[in-house]
């Protein structure tokens, strides 16, 4: 079931409750509703004041495992990866499972090779050294990155990563967690501390978890995260999904109210051995001059 946040009659965490003939007599209802209608003017009637307070964003973020490009048949066809990138439509995507400069890659950066088919900035975290060079993480978006973080996570098998990209108005973290549960749970620790200097904008943290959707690890992280990805949709084998193991979520906000328009696993058996996934989703925040005036009440 795909998670909304309630927003209605709901301002930056204050409920705003009518006014009634219980309340007030005709004459101070009249005047109520007098000064309601000035309070409302101050905070909604200066368009410059709203503009800078008021943030409405609808985006579509997506999340793919690629598997370095290598498909189910063991073809390496950039072209069809970047393929599906395109027909999303997105904002955003997190990558996982990408080649830097590797042997086998022939010496290739692969997320420039589909930024350059996508027509989308790259950023890259590696998170191994690998077959003469790195094996990494990556984030695709149509706008140029703020700011640009990469942190170590735990991973006994190999070494993890968590990159973070700072845009205008959100932050994506995107990662691929350990195989080993014990390291996933310590590294949604550190995934949460991470969240903290972002309180202003919303945060989506998209990836593969290697987690079932009933697993404790996803239980822990939904405490504090809003999860936006349909968990009833597989997208693990490509070719014949049984498993939920990718995921995008959202950073819980008091300051934000979202609506999950459409929650979709691409039918596509064949470019990886994940299924990709995306959001579309209308995330907003109230102007903090109509707070206060609501705050008054």
């Amino acid at each position: 079931m795909v998670d909304r946040a309630e927003s209605d009659n709901k301002f930056g965490g204050q409920t705003f409750m009518g006014i009634t003939e219980n309340n007030f007599t005709n004459n101070e209802q009249k005047f109520g509703m007098l000064e309601m209608i000035l309070l409302f003017s101050i905070g909604c009637g200066n368009a410059n004041s709203q503009k800078e307070d008021t943030m409405t964003l609808s985006l579509k973020i997506a999340s793919y495992n690629v598997h370095n490009a290598i498909g189910m048949d063991d073809m390496v066809d950039f072209d069809r990866v970047a393929n599906v990138i395109n027909d999303m439509e997105v904002d955003a995507i997190a990558i996982q499972e990408i080649d830097c400069a590797t042997e086998r890659s022939n010496g290739l950066v692969v997320l420039n090779e589909l930024a350059k088919r996508t027509n989308m900035i790259p950023t890259l975290s590696a998170s191994i050294v690998f077959d003469g060079g790195k094996y990494s993480n990556g984030i695709l978006a149509k706008e140029q990155p703020l700011k640009r973080e990469a942190i170590a996570i735990l991973g006994r098998e190999e070494e993890r990563s968590l990159l973070i990209v700072e845009l205008e108005h959100y932050v994506i973290y995107c990662t691929h967690l350990s195989l080993k549960e014990q390291d996933r749970q310590a590294s949604i620790k550190l995934i949460q501390q991470q969240t903290e200097k972002y309180q202003t904008k919303p945060v989506f943290l998209a990836g593969d978890l290697n987690a079932l959707h009933n697993s404790n690890e996803i239980r822990n992280l939904s405490a504090s995260w809003i999860l936006l990805s349909d968990s009833t949709q597989a997208t693990y084998p490509s070719d014949a999904t049984t498993e939920v193991i990718d995921y995008i979520f959202l950073k819980s906000n008091s300051a934000f109210s979202t609506v999950v328009k459409n929650a979709i696993v691409v039918d596509e058996p064949m470019a990886s051995d994940h299924r990709p996934l995306w959001v579309e989703v209308t995330v907003e925040q109230w102007p903090k001059n109509l707070q206060t005036s609501l705050q008054f009440y």
